[in-house]
């Protein structure tokens, strides 16, 4: 379990990569998804952040999937 969790990092930066991409679009929808994917990676990071008793990165990934949240209100057709 414990290989499983260090690898854990890895998949979270490119869901982190993709969900910034699709931040960037000028298309509500995607960029909603793109708030979604940011939530996905804001949980994986912090299932990471747990196991590596990361706590400045926990505290700000569950800042950041606040305005997450916030971000996909703001979007809301």
């Amino acid at each position: 379990m414990d290989e499983f969790l260090d690898f854990l990092q890895w998949p979270a930066m490119a869901v982190s990569l993709y969900a910034a991409f699709l931040i960037g679009s000028k298309k509500s929808g995607k960029r909603i998804l793109g708030f979604w994917t940011f939530i996905l990676s804001n949980v994986l990071w912090i299932i990471w952040g747990l196991h590596d008793e990361a706590w400045a990165l926990i505290s700000l990934q569950v800042a950041l999937m606040a305005m997450n949240v916030r971000g996909i209100f703001k979007n809301e057709s």
